[in-house]
């Protein structure tokens, strides 16, 4: 917080939540679904100010850290038997997979490209080309049209030796299955997110599950004032969806971006780390853009991949414990040498914790 005046404004929040919180006389606990959110609270120190019966656990909404293992292994095999130019985001790189991370595969000779666009893989499909270039199609709504804005340019412009290996998820059904959690009161939904699919898509929340949400913004004053209504909400009973972020998120969200979407992309099942298989909860490519689909042109054998059972980054993901209850933590699991997801990620809680200390 920048000024004595947000510092006031924030106090002033605190003391709402925590004359709620106390009025309430028993415990409720919150889900931030979105790790931007997750990183937030712990860069500001929000938990701090926080009463003691007021409990913030993470969610599903780190995308590199919701994805399996084998997709890394699955990467690493298409690059290694096609020597294929894989193109990601950085946040994925040092993800650890059965037999090492896209950075090590890189180390060894691997093609392994990092970019801040989907778009960017275009230009590295034609700078390589006749080779094939394999986008590593990992996240939410947020980034998933600017992939489908990617495949319909390269499309137009005839480029034939690109492909996408589809990782992608919608938030919806996860959110379903952790709502019909009794010890979740209410949901800090994602700012991104919900800029694309709209604050009106989650009434299920309310309508089948009794349970109030509330779209937030990623100052330390947004998530304050989202937190002092899922509060009043849970206290008193009466859930509603309230759009706590209007200056970016709209009732409807961004219809546009949605249509580009789907007209790339239909729905599909998906692995969620922690969750399982989800039905009708990712995306994979439709009709005549499955030109683009690295599973169909550029097929490989890939081993079941088991996770380390010590490290607790799936259960972290459904709120179900935190990173200071496992053993690994800042032990054998750091940044520099992760042994899951939630310490690698730009979003993920270990990752948080660990650069900001246990609140």
């Amino acid at each position: 917080m920048n000024s004595a005046e947000e510092k006031r404004t924030a106090q002033a929040l605190a003391r709402e939540i925590r004359t709620i919180c106390a009025a309430a006389g028993r415990p409720m606990q919150f889900m931030e679904v979105c790790g931007t959110h997750t990183m937030a609270i712990h860069a500001s120190g929000l938990k701090s100010l926080l009463p003691g019966n007021l409990r913030l656990v993470s969610g599903p909404g780190c995308p590199v850290c919701v994805t399996e293992k084998g997709f890394i292994d699955e990467a690493i095999l298409i690059g290694r038997k096609y020597d294929a130019s894989l193109v990601t985001f950085g946040d994925l790189v040092r993800v650890p997979g059965s037999f090492g991370s896209l950075t090590t595969f890189r180390a060894e000779g691997g093609r392994v490209t990092v970019v801040y666009s989907p778009m960017d893989a275009i230009t590295r499909a034609l700078q390589e080309s006749p080779r094939p270039t394999v986008f590593l199609g990992v996240g939410f709504e947020t980034t998933i049209p600017t992939v489908a804005a990617t495949l319909q340019a390269a499309g137009l412009r005839g480029v034939d030796n690109l492909f996408v290996l589809p990782a992608f998820k919608t938030i919806h059904r996860p959110l379903q299955i952790l709502a019909a959690k009794d010890d979740l009161h209410g949901f800090l939904l994602p700012g991104h997110v919900s800029a694309i699919i709209g604050a009106g898509s989650y009434e299920y929340l309310v309508q089948d599950f009794n349970k109030p949400g509330a779209v937030a913004g990623f100052d330390p004053l947004d998530i304050l004032v989202a937190l002092r209504d899922l509060s009043r909400m849970a206290a008193e009973g009466r859930p509603e969806i309230l759009n706590d972020y209007r200056r970016v998120v709209r009732n409807d969200g961004n219809p546009v971006a949605r249509a580009i979407m789907d007209e790339v992309f239909e729905p599909a099942d998906a692995v969620w780390r922690g969750l399982g298989v989800i039905p009708g909860s990712g995306l994979a490519l439709r009709g005549t853009f499955t030109r683009f689909d690295a599973r169909k042109h550029l097929p490989v054998e890939v081993p079941v991949a088991k996770d380390d059972p010590r490290c607790l980054c799936a259960a972290i993901l459904t709120g179900s414990t935190t990173p200071d209850k496992c053993g690994l933590f800042g032990k054998e699991c750091t940044p520099e040498d992760p042994v899951g997801p939630c310490m690698v990620s730009s979003e993920g809680t270990c990752a948080a914790y660990h650069k900001y200390g246990v609140a």
